[in-house]
Formats: C-alpha cells, sequence, structure tokens
C-alpha cells in the first residue's frame, strides 16, 4: 500500500499564489514523488482578498485537496499549527504559500524521512530576504539559544517533515499557544536538518510586520527562556547595592563637613528618573510573561473553524478543545 504525504500549507491573503502552489505540488508529485499517495491541506487565516474563492475552486475539482477556513485571525502560529493536527498522512509537511519555502526540497525531505527520520527540517543558511531583517533575525536566534534551558535551532520556520508519531505528539500536548519551532527543539525525534538558500516572495505582499515579528520573538523568549525575569533581578540588585553605596559615601561625606557639603539637586534627579525608567521597562518585561500565563489559563482554542472542505472529521483525533 502507498504511503501517503499530507502538505499543510498556511495562508492568509495568497490569492496570487495558492493555485500556482496547488499546480506546482500536483506536478511534483507526478513527476518526483509518484509512488505516494497525497493530500494537500489549505488552512486559510481569514483572508481579506479572493483565497477562499480560489481554494473552494481547487477543492470542488480536486478532492485531494482539503481546506480549513478560520472564522477569524488567530495568528501566524496558532492557525498552522491547528492545520498540522489536522493532516491524516503518514507524514505532514508544512509549506509557506509564498514559495518562500522550496518546493524542491520535498523530495529530499522524503528521501530522509525513507532513511529513518522522524522530522526532517529546512534550514536558511541564507536568504535573499532584506539583509537588515536576516541580521535581526540572525541576532535573535542566537540570543535565545545563548539564554534558553532548552536547545534552540537557528533560522528554523518551521519549514519541514513531521512523521505521523510526531504529530500525535502535538495532539497529546494540550497547548494553546503553541510555539512549533521550541517544541521540535526540545520534545521532537531524532532531526535531520537540510540548508537552503530562502528566495525572494514570488507574488503578492508578505503580511509580516514589525508588530507579528516581535510578538513571535516574545512567545519564543516567554516560552523557552527566563532571561527577562533573570535581568530584572540581577540589575535590581546591582542598582540597590549601588543606591546604598551612593547613600552611605553622601551621608558619610556630610557629617565630615556639615556645612560645606552641598549635594544639590543633580544627583536626585538621576536617581528619580533612572530608577524610574528601569521599573517600566521592566514592568512591562514582566508584563510579557505574565500575559503568556494569563492566555494559557484562560485556555482557549487554537482557532475556531468557520467551515471545513473535504475534511473527514472521523480521521481526526483532535483534542476536543481546539
Amino acid at each position: 500500500m502507498k504511503k501517503t504525504i499530507s502538505i499543510m500549507v498556511p495562508t492568509f491573503n495568497e490569492e496570487e499564489n495558492v493555485e500556482l502552489m496547488y499546480e506546482t505540488l500536483k506536478d511534483m508529485f507526478q513527476k518526483k514523488l509518484h509512488n505516494y499517495q497525497y493530500e494537500i491541506l489549505f488552512i486559510d487565516n481569514k483572508s481579506k482578498d479572493g483565497t477562499r474563492k480560489i481554494i473552494r475552486e481547487i477543492c470542488s475539482k480536486d478532492k485531494k485537496v482539503k481546506a480549513i477556513f478560520n472564522a477569524q485571525n488567530f495568528g501566524q502560529f496558532n492557525s498552522p499549527y491547528y492545520g498540522l493536527l489536522n493532516t491524516t498522512g503518514d507524514c505532514t509537511i508544512m509549506v509557506a504559500a509564498d514559495f518562500q519555502d522550496p518546493i524542491d526540497m520535498i523530495p529530499k525531505f522524503v528521501k530522509e524521512w525513507e532513511n529513518g527520520y522522524k522530522i526532517v527540517i529546512g534550514i536558511k543558511n541564507k536568504s535573499q530576504e532584506n539583509k537588515f531583517v536576516y541580521f535581526l533575525r540572525s541576532m535573535y536566534y542566537k540570543t535565545i539559544k545563548k539564554f534558553s534551558e532548552v536547545e534552540q535551532i537557528e533560522h528554523f520556520t518551521g519549514f519541514g517533515l513531521y512523521d505521523q508519531e510526531f504529530i500525535k505528539v502535538l495532539k497529546d500536548l494540550d497547548d494553546p499557544e503553541p510555539y512549533l519551532r521550541g517544541i521540535v527543539a526540545e520534545l521532537g525525534f531524532e532531526r535531520k536538518e537540510i540548508p537552503f538558500t530562502q528566495p525572494k516572495r514570488q507574488r503578492g505582499k508578505s503580511s509580516n510586520n514589525w508588530y507579528r515579528l516581535y510578538d513571535g520573538a516574545m512567545l519564543g523568549i516567554t516560552s523557552y527562556t527566563k532571561i527577562g525575569l533573570r535581568i530584572a533581578t540581577i540589575i535590581g540588585f546591582i542598582i540597590s547595592f549601588l543606591s546604598v553605596i551612593v547613600a552611605l559615601v553622601y551621608l558619610i561625606l556630610k557629617l565630615c563637613n556639615w556645612y560645606g557639603f552641598q549635594a544639590g539637586i543633580a544627583p536626585l534627579i538621576i536617581g528619580v528618573f533612572l530608577l524610574g525608567g528601569l521599573q517600566i521597562f521592566f514592568i512591562g518585561f514582566l508584563g510579557e510573561y505574565i500575559l503568556k500565563i494569563n492566555q494559557r489559563v484562560m485556555h482557549r482554542p487554537l482557532v475556531v473553524v468557520e467551515e471545513k472542505l473535504n475534511v473527514n472529521e472521523q480521521n481526526n483525533n483532535i483534542p476536543k478543545h481546539i
């Protein structure tokens, strides 16, 4: 019996890419992976353009193509994660709809999977994107890798192949705020990493912006590092210690020269603004941790589904809360 490969494609305002993505994947299976059955699952995160209309048309003419339409935009992490949970193949490959994840990498992933690896991922060792953005990404990955107690994978976006055994691990996690990149490193099986050069986006405009990049960065930091809490504690201790030393020095100088020594108001102003700025900064930093705790305690669903096309509910052992 042929093995089944699931391709999961998250979409958001990708009307210029979904048809081409479907044709490219279909052609690849016919030419390079004809020994496998396949399914293609599009999960749309409430697109505002014609993406859903095109996906509907594809699903109506090809039952191997499935679709999940979210009721709202549930973010760049929850929606793809939920898509992975809804695949039914012997393995699942997640690929970006904008073609920045090279389709010609898929046969390489499958080959390594057949060699025994449960997880095969693509690592961006080079990128044709904005050099400054790539530099910032590199600094972020190195920082979180340095301070995390769990191994972290540099320049890994989620593009890769996941065996159904690992998909089962994801289903059992029951995490309302999943960070797949960290989960793969922390809980995943032995993996094979394949480097690639990330091409520029072929068509359309990226939905990524600085806020989404910040949101993703903070999710990684608050989920897998204690660096924010540790910095707040250490700097707070240092500032407190220095404040006591300065206070003692001023007291001694004043006692030694009661009438001649005048401290002035400058030290007071500097101290107030310095401590005030540090307090506001770290209150905000701690707030990021509290926000993630709050979201996990509320235990909201990953996504709320508006509609499913060609999806057999009986084959999906999805946790009830999702």
